[in-house]
Order: C-alpha cells, then sequence, then structure tokens
C-alpha cells in the first residue's frame, strides 16, 4: 500500500465527522431555536478550553522562545479583528441599512468558519507528520483528533444555524472546512513537512483566531439572552465545554 494511502483515508475520515450536524434535522425547528444559544454556549466553551488546555500548553511545550509564541497570538486576534472589519464594511457599504443587523449576525458565522479552517488545517498537518513517523503514531494521533473534533463540529454547527445559515448550507458549509484538513495532509505528504515546522507560526495564530472569536463573537451573542435562568444554563454548558476539552487530556 503507498504510505500516503492510510493519512489521506484518516484525514478524510476526521473531515466527514463535520456531518455530525445531521443530527439537528432530528429535531424539529421549535426545538432547534430554543436550544441553540445553549449549543454556542458548549462551542464557546470548547474553543476557550482548546486554546487554553490544548494549544498553549502544547505551544510550551514545543518551543523555548514562548514569549514569540504569545506575540503571534495577538497576531492572530488583530488579523480576525481585521477581517471582521472588512466584512462590516462591505455589509454597511453594499447592503440597506435595514438588513446591517441580519448580516452582521451572519458575519458571526463566517467568523466561526475562518477560524476553525485554520484550526483544521493544523489538524491535518499533524496527522500527516505523525504517519511519517510511523503507522501507530499516526493512528492514534488520529483517533485523538476524530474524539476532539466530535463535540467541535456539533458546536460549529450550531453557530452556523445560530448564525442564519439554513441547516443544509450550515452542513455544506462546515463540511468545507473540515475538508481543509485534507489540504493540511496534502501539504505534509508533498513537501515531507514536519508538524513542528508548521505549528512554530500556524498553532499560536490559530489560537489568537479562536480566542476572538470565542470573546469578540460568540459571548456577546449570549449576552442578548437576559434572563437568568437561561443565563445560568449557557454558564453550564460553558463549562460542560470546557470539561470536554480537559477530559481530552486522556488522549494525549
Amino acid at each position: 500500500m503507498p504510505s500516503f494511502v492510510l493519512p489521506l483515508l484518516s484525514v478524510i475520515g476526521v473531515s466527514l465527522l463535520s456531518l455530525l450536524g445531521i443530527l439537528f434535522f432530528l429535531f424539529n425547528e421549535g426545538f432547534t431555536r430554543k436550544s441553540l444559544l445553549y449549543f454556542v454556549s458548549f462551542s464557546t466553551g470548547g474553543l476557550l478550553g482548546d486554546v487554553f488546555i490544548h494549544m498553549l500548553p502544547e505551544m510550551s511545550r514545543q518551543t523555548a522562545a514562548f514569549a514569540n509564541d504569545l506575540m503571534v497570538v495577538l497576531v492572530g486576534i488583530l488579523f480576525s479583528f481585521v477581517v471582521e472589519k472588512l466584512i462590516h464594511w462591505r455589509h454597511c457599504h453594499l447592503l440597506p441599512s435595514d438588513t446591517e443587523e441580519k448580516e452582521h449576525h451572519h458575519s458571526v458565522g463566517l467568523m466561526s468558519l475562518m477560524g476553525e479552517s485554520m484550526h483544521n488545517f493544523i489538524d491535518g498537518i499533524v496527522i500527516g507528520a505523525s504517519f511519517l513517523i510511523s503507522v501507530p503514531l499516526g493512528v492514534t494521533t488520529t483517533l485523538a483528533i476524530a474524539f476532539h473534533e466530535i463535540p467541535h463540529e456539533i458546536g460549529n454547527f450550531a453557530v452556523l444555524l445560530h448564525s442564519g445559515f439554513k441547516k443544509k448550507r450550515a452542513l455544506l458549509f462546515n463540511l468545507l472546512s473540515a475538508c481543509v484538513a485534507i489540504i493540511g495532509t496534502l501539504l505534509v505528504i508533498v513537501t515531507s513537512l514536519s508538524s513542528s515546522a508548521v505549528n512554530a507560526f500556524m498553532l499560536p495564530f490559530a489560537a489568537g483566531n479562536l480566542l476572538y472569536i470565542a470573546g469578540s463573537d460568540l459571548i456577546p451573542e449570549l449576552h442578548r439572552e437576559t434572563r437568568l435562568a437561561q443565563g445560568i444554563g449557557q454558564l453550564l454548558c460553558i463549562i460542560a465545554g470546557i470539561a470536554v476539552m480537559y477530559a481530552l487530556l486522556a488522549l494525549e
């Protein structure tokens, strides 16, 4: 079997986890609308947990220049700010004022797609690089990333729905975002690039993207709901998302 077959099959399998959003098709529209903010809360906790429990500790282990990595995190945050500003500027100048709020809401989904695409690209690089070292390491790395992605993909799909995407459109865009991982693996196969070589910049940059999305886009959406009971439910879902990310430490 050619050496590139296993990493490609593995990353394709992980990418197909994005189709878990199909589960939302099982619920009626009323239930979906009522539960979306709780799934968005879970996604917020997942993003924060991913950055502080997985990505930042991994950065500190990989390099002695951790302070430089934190500067790249800031660059990632500023880059996300600029991208979102451009999205809002385009909407304000090209769309009627009565649709501005709707399009502002829609941009939350676009920012989520951008951040997750970056994250998925890194996952693809890690899968490809691990198979270059050994097949057993490649398999265990793929399984770890797959378990890691299950809560992420459900949360991502919920964010897209909350942002105004129709279910089928959200499923398609979530799948396309996940398939960016395949590009990462192909890059490793073609260039024999190590994951550490790319992670030196890409990992902290992606961490900055995800932090911006959680703090600037998702949390403000949660504050739109002002009822105490719903607020407590959102907090519990955020904690649940963080707890899942912490539990996944057992797979590392």
